[in-house]
This record gives C-alpha cells, sequence and structure tokens, in this order.
C-alpha cells in the first residue's frame, strides 16, 4: 500500500504517540497524597513539551476504588478524591489549549457493585434493570454455573442471597459482568460515551474489551494444555474459550463506532488480552466501521526484548489494506517497568535509551506511559504497604502492579514533588534520582532524548505513519526501513550487549539520530542509529 506524503492528508491519530496518565500518581494538587485532575492540569506543560499528541488518562469516575477506578460507580461523574467535573473541563480546555488531545477509559466490561444499576439489578428477578448483568441459577448441587475462573482468582461467579442467584464477575467480586447482550444497556453506554464526547473528550480507551461479551450457553471452558510457564492462578488453566470474545462484540463495536463517526476524527482503542488477541484484534478494528486501533499484551509480559520478538509482533499488522493500524505499549499502570524485565540492572540507562528509541521508530500509535520517558524502574513495595488487590490475594506469586503506579518523581526531594502530604505508595530512591527536575537540567538526560525523538517521529512523515519494510533480526540486531513516498528512514537497533558491525549503508545515507554511540560505522551495546537513505 502506498502511504500518503503529506501528515495532514492522515487522521490525527495515525501514527500517534499518546501519553498514559495514571492519575491517583500524577500530580496531588491538594496535599491528600493521592493525585487528582488539577494536578494533571498543573504538569501538562510537561506533557506537551515531550511532544506526545494526546493523553490518555486512566479512570477517574465515581468509585469505591476496590480495583483503584475500574470499578465504576458512576460512569458519568468524577471521584471526589480527584476532583470536580468543572476540574475535568478545565483540564480538557488547558490540554486543548496546549495542543493535546485528551482520551479517556470506557470500562464497558464491568461495573461497581455500587452502582445504582446493579443495586436495582440485584433486588429481584423482574425489576426493570434485572437483566442488566449476567445472572445465571446454582448448579441442582449448588454450585456456581460452570467452571470459569476469576482473573483475580477463584471462581467468576459470586452466589447473591437477594436473588438467590449467582452472578458473573471476569475480575473482583465487586465488579459484577455487565450484559452487553442487552440492547438497554448498550444505549445506556452508548449514553456514556456521549456525556464524555459533548465534554469535548477525543478518544476512547476502552478497558478489557474482550470481556465485554459472554457465551449465553454459560458453556464450561476448555483445560489448557500443558505449559512450561508458571500457573498461578485457577484462570491460567483454562483456556478462555466462552467467557471471552463473544462474536456480537463486534455489533456493539459498530454501534459505538457510528456514534463517534458524528463528533468527527475521535480516535478509539481497544485494549485485548488474552490467548486470541492478534485475532480478536483485527476483527475488532476490521474495515472502517469498528474501532481505529487496538492493543493487546505482546511486550508487555514478555521476559525479553529481542529482535526476533519485535520483528514477530510487527509483522502480526502488515500494512495491507482492511489490516487494521497497531497500537504498542512497552509499559503501562499493569504491568512492571520494562528495565526492570528487559536488562540487568547495570544496563538500566543505556536501556532505557535504546528501548525509547525503538518504540518511537513502531510502525502504529506508541503509547508512553508517565515515566517511561524519565526510565524509571520497577519500585519494590513491601507487603504492608501493598494496594493492589491482586498482588495482596496472590501474594507472593504476582507481582504487585503498584510497583509500576509509584507517583512521579517531578524531583528529587523525598515526597518527589509529587505531594505536600504523604504519597499513597512509597517513592524510591533510584526513581527519585531520575526526577524530571534533574533531567531537564541535563540535555544528555533520557527526557531530552525522548523530546528529540518525538520531535524525529512527528516532523517525518516515514515515521509517523509510513510503511514497514525491510525488517531483519539476527545476532542482536533489529533494521528495518520505515517509508513514505520517496523517503525513506533506516533504523538500526542492537539490543544485547555486545557490540556489532553496522550493516553497510549507502554513501548517501544522512543521520538523523544516535544513541549509545550508534554510527555508521559500528553500534555499541544498546546503541541505535536512524539514517535517511
Amino acid at each position: 500500500m502506498t502511504e500518503p506524503t503529506d501528515p495532514s492528508a492522515q487522521p490525527w491519530w495515525r501514527g500517534a504517540a499518546i501519553y498514559q496518565i495514571y492519575p491517583r500518581s500524577f500530580r496531588d494538587s491538594d496535599g491528600d497524597g493521592i493525585g487528582d485532575l488539577r494536578g494533571i492540569a498543573e504538569r501538562l506543560d510537561h506533557v506537551a513539551e515531550l511532544g506526545v499528541d494526546a493523553v490518555w488518562i486512566c479512570p477517574f469516575f465515581t468509585s469505591p476504588m476496590r480495583d483503584f477506578g475500574y470499578d465504576v460507580a458512576d460512569y458519568c461523574d468524577v471521584d471526589p478524591i480527584f476532583g470536580t467535573l468543572a476540574d475535568f473541563d478545565a483540564l480538557v480546555a488547558r490540554a486543548h489549549a496546549l495542543g493535546v488531545r485528551v482520551m479517556v477509559d470506557q470500562v464497558y466490561s464491568h461495573s461497581s457493585s455500587d452502582h445504582p444499576w446493579f443495586a436495582e439489578s440485584r433486588s429481584s428477578r423482574d425489576n426493570p434493570r434485572a437483566d442488566w448483568y449476567v445472572w445465571h441459577d446454582a448448579r441442582p448441587e449448588g454450585s456456581p454455573p460452570n467452571n470459569w475462573q476469576s482473573v483475580f482468582g477463584g471462581p467468576a461467579w459470586t452466589w447473591d442471597a437477594r436473588r438467590c442467584q449467582y452472578y458473573l464477575h471476569n475480575f473482583l467480586g465487586s465488579q459484577p459482568q455487565l450484559n452487553l447482550h442487552n440492547p438497554e444497556v448498550q444505549e445506556a453506554l452508548l449514553g456514556v460515551a456521549r456525556f464524555w464526547l459533548d465534554r469535548g473528550v477525543d478518544g476512547f480507551r476502552i478497558d478489557a474489551l474482550n470481556f465485554a461479551m459472554h457465551d449465553p450457553l454459560l458453556r464450561d471452558n476448555p483445560p489448557a494444555p500443558p505449559s512450561d510457564k508458571p500457573r498461578t492462578r485457577p484462570f491460567d488453566f483454562q483456556v478462555r474459550k466462552y467467557n471471552q470474545f463473544h462474536p456480537a462484540t463486534t455489533m456493539f463495536l459498530e454501534r459505538l463506532r457510528r456514534l463517534t463517526d458524528e463528533y468527527g476524527e475521535i480516535f478509539t482503542l481497544a485494549e485485548v488480552g488474552g490467548d486470541e488477541d492478534n485475532v480478536e484484534m483485527k476483527r475488532f478494528t476490521e474495515g472502517d466501521r469498528r474501532l481505529n486501533s487496538a492493543y493487546g499484551f505482546d511486550f508487555l509480559y514478555c521476559d525479553a526484548l529481542t529482535p526476533e520478538f519485535v520483528a514477530e509482533a510487527m509483522a502480526t499488522w502488515p500494512d495491507t489494506p482492511g489490516s487494521g493500524w497497531p497500537s504498542w505499549a512497552f509499559e503501562n499502570h499493569d504491568a512492571p517497568r520494562a528495565v526492570s524485565r528487559w536488562c540487568k540492572a547495570a544496563d538500566r540507562d543505556a536501556f532505557a535509551r535504546v528501548k525509547l528509541a525503538l518504540l518511537a521508530a513502531l510502525r502504529g500509535n506508541i503509547i508512553i506511559y508517565q515515566g517511561e520517558e524519565l526510565g524509571l524502574e520497577q519500585d519494590d513495595i513491601p507487603f504492608e504497604l501493598l494496594q493492589d488487590p491482586e498482588a495482596i490475594a496472590n501474594w507472593p506469586l504476582t507481582l504487585s502492579r503498584d510497583g509500576a503506579r509509584t507517583p512521579m518523581p517531578w524531583t528529587s526531594e523525598p515526597s518527589g514533588g509529587f505531594t505536600t502530604g504523604r504519597p499513597w505508595l512509597p517513592l524510591g530512591a533510584a526513581n527519585l534520582a531520575r526526577s524530571v527536575a534533574r533531567q531537564a537540567g541535563d540535555p544528555g538526560s533520557l527526557l531530552h532524548l525522548a523530546r528529540r525523538l518525538l520531535e524525529l517521529r512527528r516532523s517525518h512523515p516515514a515515521l509517523r505513519s509510513g510503511a514497514l519494510r525491510n525488517s531483519v533480526a539476527q545476532a542482536g540486531l533489529l533494521s528495518f526501513d520505515r517509508s513514505s513516498g520517496d523517503r525513506l528512514v533506516r533504523c538500526l537497533f542492537n539490543l544485547s550487549g555486545q557490540a556489532l558491525p553496522t550493516p553497510p549503508l549507502p554513501d548517501s545515507a544522512r543521520r538523523l539520530l544516535s544513541v549509545n554511540g550508534g554510527s555508521e560505522e559500528g553500534l555499541p551495546p544498546f546503541a541505535a542509529l536512524y539514517v535517511e537513505l
């Protein structure tokens, strides 16, 4: 497929760099130790200077916070710990003034058990919202309706004495599954989307989309085949065939797309996990009637960043008509920091640079998790300070998500300039040493490199939205070309700890970027080189 040479011919989101903000940990404006919407607005200059196109803000909606906002009790209001709707409106206005678009999470697969919809649904079997959640009678001997297991451990069913039935929950017992097979539920959720679109948001990241619809026949999941991977939860012992990826999900997505199209270039991004994620991401983004893009967990949970793994992941999204447009994330609020997964401690500073250079060169949208531009590592949170319900329930076999959710270090003082109070999670000394203030004053820092990388990506159509060609992965070296019209950029990465020769380049090659000493003569350990051919 021939890519347009004019970036303006593309929708704003195609090739965008998106900055993920976890509100609890970005910036606290009122001293209670928890980040908030005003804190985000106060620090949007940092995001704009980084050079991203949009921010994705994790849930800030009314919630009991048992899963820190992904258990929504009111989809159309702001939880008081984060502020007010007026604060959100001010944040959107500030972002737009800085040229940054705003995306928010939409959690359509489940709500909080505190939501008024669920309170009514559980009150009887014949109330107006009785079928808004997934209810079913017990088996004759009183056990749950089938063998489905929760992501967070234990059966995916909880008995409710009010209805004398079980309700489904794929996550916590306090996160009952919405019944999206019910047209009334779909209408309610589309109304939620319209509410935020009317407030000026530019896109949605849709949480856990693969869980949005279930098999109405409630068939048992088959056992998972033998595997060398450790199984720490009952959830890992099944092929999740019937509690995920129901075909009717795409029809709901087409309804959502028709709604978002009423508002212009609204970007819709699906989070998709599971054994069939690549297949389902293609279905969810097929053609121009469904979502714009999707991302999975290719990189979020892999043990090593190898040239072969990157090449295989990119090959699943060929740039052919109708094949969809990918998004990529190396880190997020649910996964351990990449520098703590993918390299030795002594190599983290160098590795963080080559990792960011690789992310900026990938074909698709790229998602930068707050602090990734600083090279933050995974903080070690002792058990007595854990907040993450999954980690607490599966201790010590599940690595805590809290270690990637610790507050953003704006300064190197003990509170990191995050709060004037006591932070909800502690900040580690290594990450305090990587603070924004310290790196902003150092032209050789990772922060300055991140700004340079995003400026290059934004200014070169080949890097932002061009085709990907000639991918080669061998012996620690990854090489590929990005092209748009007659512009071609070759990107080379040494992902190993050993020096490698640079493959031959034409005499006309013009260097665009060197990372960690990468040059036409050689690639030191963890070096990168962009050249225009």
